[in-house]
């Protein structure tokens, strides 16, 4: 956006529903209010999977009010965006047809080194017809017949690295039923950990999960949670981020790795409750001790 010069005045946060995704009908009565006041809304931002909490935007409802709207509509998948290689999660690109853009990372999520970012349009010469420029030390036979696609006017910079190659290594390395075996076993390790929260009545989820993201806390307020993440980051046994949903401290966990095994998963957890149970008793953790 800062890019394209829109400038931070120009954007509209949209209120979010129980479970952290877009709002439909807080979207179309802000499109109207802008409307109303000589303003004109031009691009929708969604995500199918939130950095933060790994929400899923309703892409179908949204996407009917930018088609009615006429708006374009730019759908952010970056680590979420690998699961749909497997059939059984493919439902969260329902409604992706309605996208005039959509992105996902394969760095984030499908074993690539950063980084790797795979970007599709509905319709290739808008975003050509916005970006190309063409002096004289640039123009050739090739590009004018059409003979050959120039990324150089997909993208701001002239010059590109070439991406592609790293990804198709991964590709022909693990195959379609390679990468949907890790893209399994990771949500299936994500969702271990998430019951083993829900069956802790010293935590609780701050958010679903529907993926490979769990979002927790302890239930002792945000100091405690902010003293756990500290606590259990420098201990060295393991690394967890954190956020902050509907105001709260909010650990994050989160299963990506191709070597990550149920028994890490485990161990985590069991850290997780030795260093909740230490500071609940006031003794100092592990790694403080001399």
């Amino acid at each position: 956006m800062k890019i394209a010069g829109l400038g931070d005045q120009n954007l509209r946060y949209i209120d979010v529903d129980a479970n952290l995704a877009l709002c439909p009908e807080a979207l179309a009565a802000q499109i109207a209010l802008d409307r109303q006041a000589g303003k004109v809304p031009c691009i929708v931002c969604t995500t199918v999977g939130t950095t933060s909490s790994n929400a899923l935007d309703p892409l179908p409802q949204i996407g009917r009010i930018c088609e009615d709207s006429g708006i374009w509509l730019h759908v952010d998948s970056a680590m979420a965006g690998t699961a749909a290689l497997c059939p059984e999660f493919r439902y969260i690109n329902e409604g992706l047809d309605f996208a005039d853009s959509y992105c996902f990372n394969p760095h984030k999520w499908m074993f690539t080194n950063f980084d790797c970012d795979c970007f599709y349009v509905a319709r290739r010469k808008e975003l050509i017809d916005a970006l190309s420029i063409l002096p004289d030390y640039l123009r050739n036979k090739a590009t004018e017949s059409g003979a050959v696609i120039d990324y150089r006017d997909w993208q701001v910079p002239l010059g590109r690295r070439f991406r592609a190659l790293k990804l198709w290594f991964v590709i022909r390395h693990y195959g379609v039923e390679g990468l949907r075996y890790h893209v399994r076993r990771h949500v299936a390790l994500a969702q271990q950990f998430a019951s083993w929260v829900q069956r802790d009545e010293r935590f609780e989820l701050a958010a679903p999960a529907p993926l490979n993201l769990v979002c927790f806390r302890h239930r002792a307020g945000d100091a405690f949670n902010e003293a756990l993440l500290d606590a259990l980051n420098r201990s060295g046994d393991l690394y967890l981020t954190h956020t902050k949903l509907n105001g709260r401290f909010t650990i994050r966990f989160c299963v990506g790795q191709t070597y990550t095994e149920a028994r890490h998963v485990q161990r985590a957890w069991e850290r997780i409750r030795e260093e909740a149970a230490r500071l609940e008793s006031g003794e100092p953790s592990a790694h403080h001790v001399a």
